[in-house]
């Protein structure tokens, strides 16, 4: 038998705002554990459904008992899969997540369910679940333990680098909504037979 998680937290932000700082969420100071993120397949669906698949890359250093018994270079990194699942009629994002290597000593699914909170709609509810298991005989029990902390942590933090990424959403969202609203000056605006500027 493995270990499980769950949790649900409410997000003092709408949706929208939640699902556009989940995909800038890195890097920022609160996960720093989070080495690299690469898009390795993305789709929208004839149902308007989007879905991506990222490699992550992880540190993941063990614990002092654990590195007298495991092999030193299980101490370097840990590649994990998200797969996601964006409804916007719905609004709601499902991410799925689990590691590709450790598997013998640690294998980790976590589940999570982003959706706008019906009773409050500037709200979105966040339902997280993760079942955490090990193939270790005779030390599957600590090694559990060990992952369900560690991962209380990871998610404690997770939350804060979202937080971190809505704030910095947020206040670019008050920058623009203030520069919108200043006239421009004479000289800014174009004539006819002057061509946009082109940014990259």
């Amino acid at each position: 038998m493995g270990r499980y998680f769950h949790s649900e937290v409410d997000i003092k932000s709408p949706w929208h705002q939640v699902l556009a700082a989940f995909w800038q969420r890195y890097p920022n100071p609160y996960s720093t554990h989070v080495l690299t993120e690469d898009v390795l397949y993305r789709e929208v669906t004839s149902s308007n459904h989007l879905l991506s698949r990222r490699l992550l890359t992880k540190t993941n250093r063990l614990p002092g008992w654990a590195e007298r018994v495991f092999p030193m270079h299980m101490a370097q990194a840990v590649y994990v899969l998200e797969d996601s699942i964006v409804d916007p009629q719905a609004h709601t994002l499902i991410t799925k997540t689990w590691n590709l290597n450790h598997n013998t000593l640690m294998t980790v699914v976590e589940r999570c369910l982003f959706e706008e909170n019906h009773g409050r709609p500037s709200w979105t509810k966040l339902r997280r679940e993760a079942w955490i298991s090990t193939a270790v005989y005779g030390l599957g029990r600590p090694i559990q333990e060990f992952g369900l902390a560690r991962f209380k942590s990871n998610q404690a933090k997770a939350m804060r680098g979202l937080e971190y990424s809505l704030s910095k959403l947020q206040t670019s969202d008050q920058g623009e909504s203030s520069e919108k609203q200043k006239p421009l000056p004479p000289q800014a605006t174009p004539t006819p037979n002057q061509k946009p500027k082109q940014f990259v």
